[in-house]
């Protein structure tokens, strides 16, 4: 069965459109945009070649524009930027008969600065733009984009402002990559982007065979409370009310609260992609579709097979929800030296990161314990 993204109404799952050649990606009548292409990466990819296209070339060496978490530019010093936005809309990512907006503001940020944490980078400012519906409290969705703010280090610096039938907020952020080493410094050759020794950045492609896989924390959290909050009343606080198995009762009530609480707050693993970068990480990415599609994701950008031997399920969480349910910004991590990223994240103070396979050889091989990894995950639809 397919799982729903946390949160969000629409439909899941994959979807193939078939793919037109010969077309002027400049020619809006020829365009295979929301035509032929009905799903989300076919959409990207349509809109990829169109901007290439507009703009008479493709990334210079060493930059990342389309593809991975984030952008990776230089700045007209040869200083290296990482560029990352994304959008929450009501109704799609968030309902909010079970969240607040001030959820909505907290969790707009967290998934934006996210994807900064998948390339081992910090954020450094944000603009935010919302489009709401006259009455929204933009009060207390402001208060949830500036704690997150707070949380993760960066501040924001301007935005946008406007009327729509729901609310949608949409975050731009703009990070930089600390130096591997001590003292060093990143640059970019101005002109022609060349990333220089130590800049290091993470991305999707960079995973090779033989590495080993880990993730930053159990899965299936923010699923499980999204399923949760749908249900109202839990069955374990029916079991507290009625007197029976009292402390299991209430090891499973806060067991719920913490679900519920990574669905509505999710959090970005800054700490954790920074220090797998400094530990010498090959890739990464973070789960945003679920473990099975994001760890494809990563699979096919960087041309490698999977062999997954167990899913790590968060404490009341499904073994489908830890697959398939998504939002719950853990990182997948490929590295040649595992011992050395364990030791890594010891030394941070941070969780130990839980191995969960390798990298193989076959760039078509997709298993978990043995069996086809199912397909499970979120994706967006346009047809």
């Amino acid at each position: 069965m397919v799982a729903p993204k946390p949160g969000r109404a629409g439909r899941a799952g994959a979807s193939s459109g078939a793919h037109s050649v010969g077309r002027d990606p400049n020619t809006d009548a020829n365009s295979d945009v929301g035509t032929a292409h009905r799903g989300e990466f076919e959409v990207i990819a349509a809109l990829q070649a169109r901007f290439e296209a507009a703009a008479g070339r493709t990334a210079p060496s060493g930059e990342i524009w389309i593809g991975d978490d984030a952008a990776l530019v230089a700045d007209s010093g040869g200083r290296p930027l990482l560029l990352a936005t994304d959008l929450v809309v009501a109704g799609v990512h968030v309902d909010l008969d079970l969240c607040t907006v001030v959820d909505l503001g907290f969790k707009a940020v967290m998934v934006t600065v996210s994807d900064l944490a998948a390339m081992g980078g910090r954020p450094d400012h944000l603009l935010v733009s919302v489009a709401a519906p006259p009455g929204t409290d933009l009060d207390g969705l402001g208060s949830g984009v500036a704690e997150a703010a707070t949380a993760t280090g960066c501040i924001v610096v301007g935005g946008d402002l406007s009327t729509a039938p729901v609310v949608m907020v949409s975050v731009a952020a703009v990070g930089s990559i600390p130096p591997s080493t001590e003292g060093g410094e990143n640059e970019i050759s101005a002109g022609q982007g060349v990333i220089s020794p130590g800049q290091d950045v993470l991305t999707r492609s960079g995973a090779r065979a033989g590495d080993s896989l880990f993730v930053t924390g159990p899965l299936g959290s923010s699923s499980a409370g999204l399923r949760i909050l749908r249900a109202g009343v839990s069955e374990t606080e029916s079991e507290a009310a009625s007197g029976t198995e009292s402390e299991a009762a209430s090891e499973a009530e806060s067991a719920n609260r913490s679900l519920v609480q990574a669905h509505r707050r999710p959090v970005a693993r800054l700490a954790e992609g920074e220090t797998a970068r400094r530990a010498g990480a090959t890739a990464a990415i973070d789960i945003s579709d679920g473990l099975a599609a994001d760890v494809r994701h990563l699979a096919d950008a960087s041309g490698v097979g999977i062999e997954l031997d167990h899913v790590p399920a968060a404490k009341g969480a499904t073994e489908d929800e830890a697959l398939g349910g998504g939002e719950d910004y853990e990182l997948i991590i490929a590295t040649a030296d595992p011992d050395g990223l364990v030791a890594a994240f010891a030394s941070a103070g941070l969780r130990v990161p839980i191995a969960i396979g390798r990298c193989t050889a076959d760039p078509g091989e997709r298993t978990l314990a043995g069996s086809d990894l199912p397909h499970l995950g979120w994706r967006h639809l346009f047809g």
